[in-house]
């Protein structure tokens, strides 16, 4: 897989760190879609109306890239752009870039893990609006950094119509991504998404106002944001930091801290040294769990 680290010195404040975008060296695309394959085959045989569905974007596919360009291709067709013209179009885009599609095996893998209610990655490739906006956010990024700005911002508004997630082809965003349930999931221009991060509906990486360049934040590896977090701002998430669900957060929040409430404050150190990869969502810390929680309960 390609690895990116891209060093940030933007103006506005924030981290002069190495991003760390798609870093593993482990690659799933096989492994995942030959799991994908044999589910799609035991599903067939359950639920025979769901036959054309696993066929078109699975059985027929010969590879993980072919079988996500369809499945893009057949919830994005609008009368703008049928099936017949969006098909080739991501194909080619696909075949052109194996990184999107190792994202894709890594964002899949991701899911299955962390998300109790998923338990093979077949049904994020073919349920989940999660996993499928992401996947079009990827596309759109793709064309971004081909000077295809317009057609990057076509599929962004198709993402933001058929998905209800607004994420910024421009931005930039790693692998083993967690976007759970993804409703209204907005991301801005200059917002930075390290691998491994989990990420719940309603949150928001935004800026503060009018002003230009590096304006959104930088959410580092292995964050966990609670289900309506609003993150404003040139603000630093760090490593392995917890937001809890309705925090408004306009400040940077340290390393393996914990932080909620309007405006955010700090709770204490998280258990975990990667919450989104534990998903636990309460805001007990190493130390004083019980506190904690009681506090930010009333």
């Amino acid at each position: 897989m390609r690895m990116e680290a891209k060093q940030h010195t933007g103006e506005g404040g924030g981290s002069a760190k190495v991003v760390r975008l798609c870093q593993s060296a482990e690659n799933d695309v096989a492994s995942v879609w030959e799991w994908i394959r044999e589910d799609a085959v035991g599903v067939m045989g359950r639920e025979p109306q769901l036959r054309p569905l696993l066929e078109d974007v699975v059985l027929k596919q010969p590879c993980l890239g072919a079988a996500l360009g369809v499945r893009l291709a057949r919830k994005l067709a609008r009368e703008d752009m049928s099936r017949e013209e969006l098909g080739p179009l991501l194909a080619g885009i696909l075949r052109g870039d194996d990184h999107l599609v190792a994202a894709a095996a890594r964002d899949l893998r991701a899911i299955v893990d962390r998300d109790p209610a998923c338990d093979s990655p077949l049904h994020p490739l073919l349920f989940f609006k999660g996993f499928m906006a992401i996947s079009t956010y990827r596309v759109s990024h793709h064309l971004w950094q081909h000077g295809r700005k317009e057609l990057a911002l076509y599929f962004q508004s198709l993402a933001s119509e058929v998905f209800a997630v607004d994420i910024h082809p421009a931005a930039r965003i790693g692998c083993g991504i967690l976007l759970d349930h993804a409703t209204s999931f907005v991301v801005g221009e200059t917002a930075i998404i390290e691998d491994n991060v989990s990420i719940l509906h309603e949150v928001t990486l935004g800026g503060t106002g009018k002003e230009t360049g590096d304006r959104h934040p930088i959410v580092r590896s292995g964050v966990l944001l609670g289900a309506g977090a609003k993150i404003l701002g040139r603000v630093e998430l760090g490593e392995g930091a917890k937001v809890g669900a309705g925090s408004v957060v306009l400040t940077d929040v340290r390393p393996h801290t914990t932080v909620a409430g309007v405006p955010a404050v700090v709770v204490g150190v998280s258990r975990e040294d990667a919450p989104a990869l534990e998903m636990d969502q309460r805001l007990g810390c190493r130390g004083h769990e019980e506190e904690a929680v009681l506090h930010f309960s009333i």
